[in-house]
């Protein structure tokens, strides 16, 4: 009777085993973050009026269950516009914020006559694709890239294709597994290089937005990270015509691969991509204050986190990963 009693016990821990990690199993989804930019416009400056260029860069990050289905998402966009005089002078400005940082600044409502701000349609546009498969979410694009009546009817009444474009870049990099329960994290932050033309050489307005994707923990400690940038340079000459080819596709630094170039052309050991690979393993298991520690007093990493193979500028990447 004991060795039957000890077999029940045994056989009732070994169950118990199963279904404790089978439990955790269930409660895993895949992280991954999506960066889609749109063709970028320039105009020449003239007499009245500066020229102006833009460039619009969608960001999606996402968790993905089991099943293929959107476990949370956030999303949001930058909408980096910058400008240069008809003498050849680069604008510079003290600002840029996302379309979701402006709030109802934004002024859809005030000046556009929309129901609801730019962040409001949105958060319903998440809220309704929480639970859709990419397939799901790509039906939901209808005529002149607006959603059709479901999302519509959700309060979201904004073109959604750049939105999606995001989505399905996110879902083919969603490859890390998190705890179902870690909480999304998506900063953009821009930074803006500008420099005057010359009769020599064309003027140029550089515009770089750095995003940091991430999942954490309840303590806020990163379990896991994506960073990437979309840098356009708008150039222009002394006369503020416009030079910039805006039939080139834009793409991100880390979608370039080994073509952007800086082991072939810059010297460097590591291609952009890999070094802000180091830079994300870095911040894994840390807190958004460790993460500002990583950066040195000349804007490079700190040498741990050069020895780990990121030895560009960091000062992009802590600006996003930091954001407020």
């Amino acid at each position: 009777m004991k060795r039957f009693i000890a077999l029940s016990l045994c056989l009732l821990m070994l169950l118990g085993a199963v279904l404790v990690g089978c439990a955790k199993e269930e409660a895993k989804v895949k992280f991954g973050l999506g960066v889609y930019a749109s063709a970028p416009t320039a105009s020449d400056a003239t007499a009245d009026k500066n020229g102006a260029g833009k460039i619009d860069v969608t960001f999606a990050a996402l968790t993905v269950d089991k099943d293929g289905k959107i476990a949370a998402v956030e999303l949001d966009t930058a909408s980096n516009e910058i400008a240069y005089t008809a003498d050849g002078k680069a604008v510079a400005k003290t600002e840029f914020k996302t379309k979701y940082e402006l709030g109802n600044d934004y002024n859809m409502v005030a000046y556009g006559g929309a129901k609801k701000e730019w962040f409001e349609q949105v958060d319903a546009f998440e809220k309704l694709i929480v639970g859709k498969t990419l397939a799901e979410v790509k039906a939901l694009v209808a005529e002149k890239n607006k959603g059709n009546e479901e999302v519509v009817n959700a309060g979201c009444t904004v073109m959604i294709n750049e939105f999606v474009g995001a989505i399905e870049k996110a879902f083919a990099a969603a490859t890390v597994e998190i705890a179902a329960d870690a909480a999304l994290k998506l900063n953009i932050a821009t930074e803006q290089t500008c420099t005057d033309a010359t009769e020599e050489k064309a003027g140029s307005n550089k515009v770089a937005s750095y995003v940091f994707a991430a999942a954490t923990d309840k303590d806020g400690r990163v379990v896991a990270a994506s960073s990437d940038c979309v840098e356009v340079e708008f150039t222009f000459d002394a006369s503020g015509a416009s030079t910039l080819d805006t039939t080139k596709a834009v793409i991100s630094k880390k979608a370039a691969g080994d073509n952007y170039g800086m082991v072939a052309y810059g010297g460097a050991k590591k291609e952009w991509y890999a070094q802000a690979a180091a830079f994300d393993a870095a911040c894994i298991g840390k807190t958004t204050a460790e993460i500002a520690t990583l950066q040195a007093a000349d804007g490079k990493g700190i040498d741990t986190l050069q020895a780990a193979g990121c030895t560009i500028y960091v000062t992009g990447f802590v600006k996003a990963a930091t954001k407020k």
